[in-house]
C-alpha cells in the first residue's frame, strides 16, 4: 500500500557523460539539470516501486524543480523524493537534491501506476 511519508533516495556520481556539455542542455562541464532531474524522479520511482503489485509500475507524468548550483565531475549526488499525497492511481512527492550538504533543487514530481502490460499494448496500439 502506498501512503504518504515513503521515502527513498538515490544517487550518483557525476561523469563526463552526465554534464551539460555531454548531454546537449548547456556548454559546460557541470551536472546537467536532466540528469539531476532523472536521478529525482528515480529516487520517487524506488520509493513507491516496493509496495505495487505484480505487473503493475510508475511513470513519471510531471516534474518541476529549481537548480541551484553547479556540481563537477567525480562529485556525488543524492536525490531524496518522499510521498507527499495519494489519489487513487496518482502519487505526488517532494523532490530534491543535494552535494556535500549543499541544496541543489527541490521540486515537485507527479507519477501514476500503472498496468505494465496493458500500458505497453495500448502504446503499441496507437503505432
Amino acid at each position: 500500500m502506498i501512503k504518504t511519508g515513503l521515502s527513498h533516495t538515490s544517487q550518483l556520481t557525476v561523469t563526463e557523460a552526465l554534464t551539460a556539455a555531454s548531454m546537449g542542455s548547456g556548454d559546460m562541464a557541470v551536472l546537467a539539470t536532466p540528469a539531476m532531474m532523472a536521478l529525482m524522479e528515480n529516487a520517487a520511482m524506488m520509493a513507491i516501486a516496493p509496495h505495487l503489485d505484480e505487473g503493475m509500475t510508475s511513470v513519471g507524468a510531471h516534474i518541476q524543480s529549481s537548480h541551484l548550483r553547479p556540481t563537477l565531475p567525480g562529485e556525488t549526488v543524492t536525490a531524496t523524493a518522499t510521498v507527499t499525497a495519494v489519489d487513487d492511481r496518482r502519487v505526488e512527492f517532494s523532490i530534491s537534491a543535494s552535494c556535500n550538504g549543499k541544496n541543489l533543487g527541490e521540486g515537485t514530481h507527479t507519477r501514476f501506476i500503472v498496468n505494465k502490460q496493458r500500458f505497453l499494448d495500448r502504446l503499441h496500439s496507437q503505432g
